[in-house]
């Protein structure tokens, strides 16, 4: 009977070591449409630029234009090594990195950007810039847009520019039709201060937590319920079990693109 065990034991193994690379030829690379058409193993300098999301929003597929309009501008000679759904890691340890030097570049969401400087969160507070029209003017206008882009310098990091995607709302688990519904739900929020405020500003529950980190809080119930945009949502499939999403439209979902000062002067 041992010896049959053994036996069978060896086959089991032989059969996953023979699928195993069946399997991983099988798994498709979710950014295999995003490749470079060049050649980047010649650049002379090397820019990692970091982003928590997908780009098959338009507003972090702007990473990869970047790097091919860097490359092109600095004819091969710096390549813009993006790297979006969070390879590097969650934001706040992203963040860390970029003040270091680690990493050089981070596309980071602006409730994240707030762990940064103070001034950086200012866009998402409920109902300031929450339409195109205000975010138009917000970036246009100097007065308003200098003291912000000049807020992180003191800690040593450039704001080059943003980029969006989508307006901010709730996908829970139950519908929220009123205030009432919505204590009833614990929402995961962004590591950031400002977000902290407005929910006890609000009065609702909540739970700071990392975004790689909430699937498996979902779908194990420590969370019932997201502050986000629809599209994020949807793509990254937290529809599966937050079913119900409440447009609240308080604020845009931006991007706001950091950079080592000590890198980009060099």
């Amino acid at each position: 009977m041992k010896k049959l065990l053994v036996t069978l034991a060896s086959l089991i193994l032989a059969l996953v070591l023979a699928a195993a690379p069946a399997l991983a030829a099988g798994k498709k690379d979710p950014l295999a449409a995003w490749k470079p058409k060049f050649d980047p193993s010649g650049a002379e300098y090397t820019y990692i630029l970091s982003n928590i999301s997908h780009p098959v929003i338009e507003g972090i597929a702007a990473g990869y234009r970047i790097r091919d309009a860097v490359w092109e501008k600095s004819k091969g000679r710096l390549y813009v090594d993006f790297r979006p759904l969070a390879q590097l890691g969650g934001e706040k340890d992203v963040i860390a990195k970029l003040k270091l030097g680690a990493v050089q570049g981070m596309m980071a969401s602006s409730v994240a950007a707030a762990n940064v400087a103070d001034r950086l969160g200012v866009v998402n507070l409920p109902y300031v810039v929450d339409t195109f029209d205000k975010l138009d003017k917000f970036r246009n206008d100097p007065e308003l847009w200098v003291p912000f882009a000049n807020s992180a310098l003191s800690k040593g990091i450039m704001v080059a520019d943003i980029t969006g995607y989508g307006t901010y709302g709730w996908a829970t688990t139950a519908p929220v039709r009123n205030l009432e519904d919505a204590k009833k739900i614990n929402f995961r929020i962004a590591q950031a201060p400002v977000n902290a405020d407005t929910y006890k500003a609000w009065g609702l529950k909540f739970t700071v937590m990392p975004w790689p980190d909430v699937p498996q809080a979902l779908q194990t119930g420590v969370i019932n319920g997201l502050d986000h945009t629809a599209i994020v949502c949807n793509i990254t499939k937290k529809f599966t079990i937050a079913k119900y999403f409440t447009q609240l439209d308080y604020a845009q979902g931006l991007f706001i693109h950091l950079i080592n000062k000590r890198w980009f002067d060099r």
